[in-house]
């Protein structure tokens, strides 16, 4: 979370990514790492265009890393915004990619509210007038 608010990128493994597209804005899922703040949505960020490079071109310190060498999805964001409250997970999960509208990333009570029942694995994928 660091980089993504100070230094406005954030990286995603290809293998990992959405196969069919990539998300005009990005939504963090904090985990049980971020304390107080754990297992909820608290900000996001416009996306401002991506790349693809290695591991090891966004760690040239860390070239030995068994995945220095795999391709990964170079996120260029804006800067990180609030949303006006928290969207908490009232259950364990694990959260990968999830698709919603702005609409629902404004408006929602808890991270179910932000898909449809029959998604499963989508992204952040917004217009800005969603948003703003």
């Amino acid at each position: 979370m660091e980089i993504a608010r100070w230094d406005h990128w954030y990286r995603i493994p290809v293998k990992h990514a959405p196969s069919d597209y990539l998300a005009d804005y990005l939504a963090f899922y904090l985990t049980e790492a971020f304390g107080d703040e754990k297992w909820a949505i608290h900000e996001y960020a416009k996306v401002r265009g991506h790349e693809l490079v290695r591991r090891v071109d966004l760690f040239p310190d860390e070239a030995d890393h068994p995945r220095a060498n795999e391709p990964y999805y170079k996120m260029q964001l804006g800067p990180l915004q609030r949303l006006p409250r928290p969207i908490p997970s009232l259950r364990w999960r694990r959260i990968t990619f999830i698709q919603t509208t702005g609409d629902r990333l404004m408006h929602a009570l808890e991270i179910g509210d932000l898909t449809a029942r029959s998604d499963r694995f989508v992204k952040l994928l917004e217009t800005q007038e969603d948003l703003d």
